[in-house]
Parts: structure tokens; C-alpha cells; sequence
């Protein structure tokens, strides 16, 4: 399996060499830019902006920091790897948390853990940060970033989340809150109770992309491709009174605990 990362997991004394692997597959589907009038290919050249919009090459090209207009100072990937100390290069937990106060607004990436070496003290670590419902908290250079990450096991397997770090989640604006009635709010958690279920991931489907394929096939066979038509989307209620009892009633009625 390819890895995003290899290094190791450090805390206190213990030095535990792992990879990162990717937990997340993309299944966007891919489209081409084409010129519509001659159905070609549109592609996107790097030029040079100071000789002629000349081509340049991949390997011609390096990362330039402007320190003042049109003057830049080079860095290579060389000069990247220098700035790291050997505690960038490993993903050293400072402390451990307890998970379900890390609010999900922080989390960006997850990937699989796996030890290539002192397989051991990783699931030591790994069985102890699960008994305890901790999860540990790091720090690591990928590439030419600082990552804030978190080390979370769950069901006999290791998880790295990057993190965003508290400076780049946005605060919104506060907005007024208008006076809510008790009856109101009884409907609405009465609705919400109705509504909940488990949470079961496989039941949740990309809809929009298999019926973009369906498209896709359709159209490669010289067929139009219909979806069928759904009922009116909700217009926007007045009396949320009203909307609540609608939607009560409406609302797939849940077996009590003592029918189960």
C-alpha cells in the first residue's frame, strides 16, 4: 500500500517507526476541458512572464519568496529539509486529551497508522490510548508545513487526523437570537428524537454521482438519460408552528424501548 508519509511516532522515551496511508479514496469523476467549437483539448501552460510567455519545464521551476517588488529569494527542496530538526520529522506527541473534547471543526485529513518496527509499543500505545478514551496530540513537518496532529485508536486500529490549529478557523458573526417559544422548542426535539436513528455510514450513498454516470453511459450510446421528477422542494414556511407539527407527522414513527 503507497504512504503519504514515513517517519515515526515518538513519546516520552518510546520511538515507534510507522506510516501514514490514506483512509479516504476520491471517487469524484473526472472531466477534461474541451474546446467546444473544435473539440479538442484545452491545456494549461506554466509560462514565463518575462520572456514572451515562453514554456517552461517542471524541472526548471523552483519556490521564490517576494521580499520586495519583482525581487524574490530562492528556496529549494533542499533548503526546506535543512529547517527541519529530527523532531520535525517524527510525529511527536506532547500530551494526550481526552477525544470528545476536540471539537470536529478542527479536523482536516485522516490516515491509517501502521508500524513498520517495534510493533510492540505500538500496540501498547495503541490499546492503552483506547482503554482510556485518549487521544494524543502532535506535531510534524509534511512537506513544508507544521501539522497539528491527533493520534486517536478505534477498533484495534490507529488513526493520524490532521488538524487545523486554532488561528486559521474563522470565528462567524454572531446573530441574534429571537425569542423561541417552549412549545416550540417540545416540537422540535420532539421532531428530532423521531428522526434519530444510528448512525450507520453504509447507508449513505453518492446518489448525484451514479446518476452522473448513468449520464455519462447514456450519452457515449447517443441516448438522453431523465431523472425522474420528485416532489416540490419545501417553500419557505411562515408559521414554524405549523412547519413542526407537519413534520411530526409526516415523521416515520420509532417502536418505544419496551416494544423493542
Amino acid at each position: 500500500m503507497a504512504y503519504s508519509y514515513k517517519g515515526a511516532i515518538t513519546f516520552g522515551l518510546v520511538y515507534i517507526p510507522v506510516t501514514l496511508n490514506a483512509s479516504i479514496k476520491n471517487n469524484d469523476i473526472g472531466f477534461n476541458l474541451i474546446d467546444k467549437k473544435t473539440m479538442s483539448r484545452v491545456k494549461y501552460k506554466k509560462t514565463c512572464v518575462d520572456c514572451d510567455n515562453k514554456e517552461v519545464k517542471n524541472e526548471d521551476i523552483v519556490k521564490g519568496y517576494q521580499y520586495e517588488k519583482d525581487k524574490y529569494v530562492i528556496f529549494t527542496d533542499k533548503d526546506f529539509e535543512k529547517l527541519k530538526t529530527q523532531k520535525d520529522k517524527n510525529i511527536t506527541i506532547s500530551e494526550f486529551v481526552n477525544l470528545n473534547e476536540v471539537d470536529p471543526i478542527y479536523f482536516e485529513k485522516s490516515y491509517y497508522v501502521n508500524p513498520v518496527g517495534a510493533e510492540k509499543a505500538f500496540f501498547v500505545l495503541m490499546d492503552a490510548m483506547e482503554k482510556q478514551k485518549k487521544a494524543g496530540i502532535a506535531k510534524c513537518v509534511l512537506g513544508t508545513k507544521e501539522t497539528l496532529i491527533l493520534l486517536r485508536a478505534k477498533n484495534g486500529k490507529m488513526l493520524a487526523s490532521t488538524l487545523y490549529f486554532y488561528d486559521e478557523v474563522v470565528e462567524t458573526a454572531e446573530i441574534k437570537k429571537p425569542k423561541i417559544l417552549k412549545k416550540e422548542l417540545e416540537l422540535a426535539s420532539t421532531l428530532i428524537e423521531q428522526m434519530t436513528e444510528k448512525f450507520v455510514p453504509e447507508n449513505f450513498k453518492d446518489e448525484y454521482n451514479r446518476r452522473l454516470k448513468k449520464a455519462i453511459k447514456a450519452k457515449v450510446a447517443g441516448e438522453s438519460y431523465v431523472i425522474k421528477k420528485e416532489a416540490k422542494a419545501p417553500s419557505n414556511v411562515i408559521n414554524l408552528m405549523d412547519a413542526l407539527k407537519e413534520s411530526l407527522s409526516k415523521a416515520p414513527k420509532k417502536r418505544l424501548k419496551n416494544e423493542a
